[in-house]
């Protein structure tokens, strides 16, 4: 068959659309990636063909499409795409971010899922209660956002309009402050109307006590009224938005509970009779709903406020672009937006200001903090061809700088990136409590009429009265707000705590997956060690000086392009020795060079150079293994053909690498080093590290297949590199770390991203990624907890052994408490110093 020759030949376009039997199959065309010929093509439908409901699979290697007709009931899209990828080709998807508004609780996460997973072309969706933001996975196509737009509010919610970049959060700020402050607006009122209410009803005022009794409830109701009218009317606003499309919420629970208590009062103001034989038990509740919407109020307010709190890494790491930047065009000094800075422009900072832009340093000098990216809060020395980072701060001097990385490729706004998509992310303990609250409301709503009629038909006199309360009080109590911001609260917070420190952490899942490692893999260069070798030691041989070793050797290799000769000459240059004037240079491959340096024959390498050339090294043999058992290597120097020294040149451990390693052993984890370098080198190396277990002599392109068989051995396994041949290492790995000062594509392939060198900052991650998962943990329990022992207290249980009953009002300071108890927990990782 031949695959380019289809009827209409796949147009070049994504959608999900009715077959001609509509009941029961659907049409899907994807866009492949990949494909080189027509037998991919083929390899591709037959991958389809062989997956359970597909009646039809067509795909054109010319459009780079694949029409797929499928029955929905027996298969499903992501299936399809799962195929295609398990055939060795790849779909291109598109990830979008919305703005949902009108979610109040846990079962509201739960419904928008729901319904932005059945929107055709969106193969999966994740709804953050805390963010108030989904995240859907989807085929390209240009009517996609129109139909997630109708599908959200249809479930009875609606996608915000939202400004782009700085704006956005600008935008952002603005809308949590004026919520806020509209909240805050409600609860004075409603507190001054609640208050009084709730005094007469208590008896505080003596005067009022000798009111009749339906004068006191006229009172009464005129004074809670406004409450539940004014204060309530988002929670009946909420309530319909629901009813009409048949579910239930958060606002739900409210409105129910505390108009039952309104309306039930209602009727015994104007109908004292109406329940009671007598007037014996005759008393209303409006203080109660009055008061219970104000502490749902109190709670709503103070959970706003927090809300905010959590996202304020972001905020932060959004202020530290500056407002303009300094360019120089045409001769000319332009003052222009940092979006509007182009790769090539020579931008001019001057103290106290903000770099706009990544570059590299033209002329001048200067100390710039980069605190921000690394946690580091020493200055660091900034000097022509060094690097800078838009967003850093320039301390002292003025410089001039190259644009390299402009807009949205600068290190800054991959940064933001990386933690707005770790603070939209849902740890996998987020599962279950996704399954609880898409049943969690309709389920307290049907716990509460089984209480009223048990209540009504078995309570004690007044039967009705203390149904109605109860099954109030069950309304009421509930939690789902605690339930649906546990998880997103603390990893917003921890997430952005760790930004400021300089790790990045990339989501939920990694933070489960720090809490199961067992086995840690370092790489050894750039990693474990500076990542360059540098002269350890100058050993002269009898009747010479070190500096004379050394100005020989750097004199000899300084036309050399060896990364050891340039080790040699860095250590002559920081001793500040003069060198001398090298002629005749020859390099001598796999053994070193010569040279005639100021009129001497000398020859730099290894020993078989000194033995072509017959020089007798003596002691100096003795003492190069010594050094190269400690894992350095031996350069010999020799002049007019004897012995003059050797150069020990090594990759220096880092500062802290040990302290980093004897960390991570004492939490009990198993430390490994992996290098290309020989046995001998690297087992010195692990001895000064504290490694216990090396992998030696592993070539680049083997990393990735020593991660796999440590796994295969049933250990869960970070692996920490910083290289280009680490990337596929730390894909490869459970969780992979990778250190900020390496490479971008192994940032790219990482769990976590350390913006600074220092080694120790593994044990960080882990420790903080520890701690965040904990205060997951706490907060689940507190408001599981919290509707575990509330909800049968609510309903009664306790009062055929006690007498207890659950007072509504109480049971709405309680219901406040869990959101704000959770969300107050979570911002404890605000102060998280490790």
């Amino acid at each position: 068959m031949d695959i380019d020759t289809h009827p209409s030949s796949l147009p070049p376009q994504t959608m999900l659309s009715p077959s001609a039997d509509a009941q029961q199959t659907v049409t899907l065309d994807v866009p492949v990636t990949g494909m080189s010929c027509a037998s991919c093509a083929l390899r591709i439908e037959r991958s389809l063909k062989r997956v359970e409901g597909v009646t039809e699979a067509q795909v054109n290697y010319g459009t780079e499409q694949a029409r797929v007709v499928f029955a929905p009931g027996k298969t499903s899209q992501a299936r399809l795409i799962e195929a295609i990828r398990e055939s060795g080709y790849d779909v291109a998807l598109h990830m979008e971010t919305l703005k949902i508004g009108g979610m109040t609780c846990a079962s509201c996460v739960a419904r928008v899922e729901r319904a932005l997973k059945k929107v055709p072309g969106v193969l999966d969706a994740q709804v953050n209660l805390a963010t108030e933001q989904a995240t859907i996975s989807a085929l390209p196509d240009p009517a996609l956002r129109e139909r997630v737009v109708r599908a959200v509010a249809d479930a009875g919610y609606e996608v915000l309009q939202e400004a782009a970049g700085e704006r956005a959060a600008d935008s952002e700020r603005e809308r949590r402050a004026a919520e806020y402050a509209r909240l805050k607006r409600k609860l004075v009122v409603s507190a001054a109307f609640a208050l009084p209410a709730f005094v007469i009803s208590m008896g505080w005022i003596p005067w009022a006590n000798a009111w009749p009794f339906q004068a006191r409830a006229v009172v009464l109701m005129l004074l809670a009224l406004p409450v539940q009218l004014w204060g309530g009317w988002q929670f009946y606003v909420g309530t319909w938005k629901q009813l009409r499309h048949g579910s239930a919420d958060m606002n739900t629970l409210i409105a129910t509970g505390t108009s039952a208590a309104f309306l039930f009062s209602l009727v015994l103001t104007f109908s004292p009779h109406a329940f009671h034989a007598t007037g014996a038990h005759q008393a209303v509740y409006y203080e109660t709903a009055a008061v219970i919407i104000t502490l749902v109020l109190f709670g709503r307010m103070l959970e706003a406020r927090a809300k905010g709190r959590t996202s304020e890494a972001i905020r932060a790491l959004m202020d530290l672009r500056p407002g303009e930047a300094r360019v120089e065009r045409d001769g000319q000094v332009l003052a222009l937006d940092p979006d509007e800075v182009r790769p090539g422009d020579v931008v001019i900072v001057r103290p106290g200001e903000r770099l706009p832009v990544d570059g590299v340093v033209i002329d001048g000098r200067s100390a710039v903090d980069e605190s921000m990216l690394t946690g580091e809060s020493m200055p660091v020395e900034k000097g022509p061809e060094d690097a800078v980072v838009g967003g850093t701060l320039n301390r002292s001097g003025s410089f001039r700088y190259r644009a390299t990385r402009v807009g949205s490729d600068t290190v800054l706004a991959q940064v933001i990136r990386l933690v707005e998509h770790a603070q939209g992310s849902k740890a996998p303990v987020q599962r279950l409590v996704d399954r609880i609250s898409a049943v969690f409301v309709p389920a307290v709503i049907g716990v509460s009429v089984v209480t009223f009629f048990v209540w009504w038909l078995f309570g004690p006199e007044p039967a009705l009265t203390f149904a109605v309360l109860n099954a109030v009080a069950v309304l009421i109590v509930t939690c789902p707000c605690a339930l649906g911001l546990a998880t997103p609260t603390a990893i917003m917070v921890g997430t952005g705590r760790g930004a400021e420190l300089g790790v990045l952490i990339k989501g939920g899942e990694v933070l489960e997956q720090v809490g199961r490692l067992r086995t840690i893999v370092f790489d050894k260069t750039g990693t474990l060690t500076k990542g360059e070798p540098a002269v350890t030691r100058v050993l002269p041989a009898e009747g010479w000086a070190e500096e004379q070793v050394l100005r020989y050797a750097a004199s000899a290799e300084e036309r050399s392009e060896h990364p050891l000769g340039e080790a040699i000459l860095r250590a002559a240059r920081d001793r500040g020795l003069s060198l001398l004037l090298a002629e005749s240079f020859t390099a001598v491959p796999g053994q070193g060079l010569t040279a005639v340096v100021d009129g001497h024959g000398v020859a730099v390498g290894n020993c078989a150079l000194m033995e072509a050339y017959a020089v007798r090294l003596g002691e100096l043999a003795v003492r190069a293994e010594e050094l190269q058992a400690g894992g350095a290597t031996v350069a010999y120097v020799a002049v007019d053909g004897a012995a003059a020294g050797l150069v020990a040149i090594a990759d220096e451990l880092k500062e802290h690498a040990a302290e980093a390693v004897a960390d991570l052993k004492k939490r009990g984890l198993r430390v490994v080093m992996l290098t290309g370098d020989t046995r001998r080198t690297a087992e010195a190396i692990a001895r000064q590290a504290g490694v216990d277990d090396v992998l030696a002599e592993v070539q680049p392109g083997e990393k990735a297949a020593q991660i796999v068989a440590l796994q295969k051995r049933g250990q869960v396994v970070a692996m920490v590199g910083d290289g280009i041949n680490d990337a596929p290492a730390l894909a490869q790995a459970d969780l992979g770390i990778a250190m900020g000062t390496g490479t971008d594509v192994a940032m790219e392939a990482a769990d976590i991203t350390l913006m600074r060198g220092d080694v120790r900052g593994v044990g960080a991650a882990i420790r903080l990624s520890q701690a965040t998962l904990r205060t997951i943990r706490q907060n689940l329990f507190w408001a599981f907890i919290y509707n575990v022992i509330g909800i049968p207290i609510a309903a009664g249980l306790l009062y055929p052994f006690n007498g207890m009953l659950l007072d509504p009002m109480i049971a709405s300071g309680a219901m406040a408490m869990s959101s704000v108890s959770v969300l107050t927990n979570s911002l404890r990782l605000r102060r998280w110093k490790g």
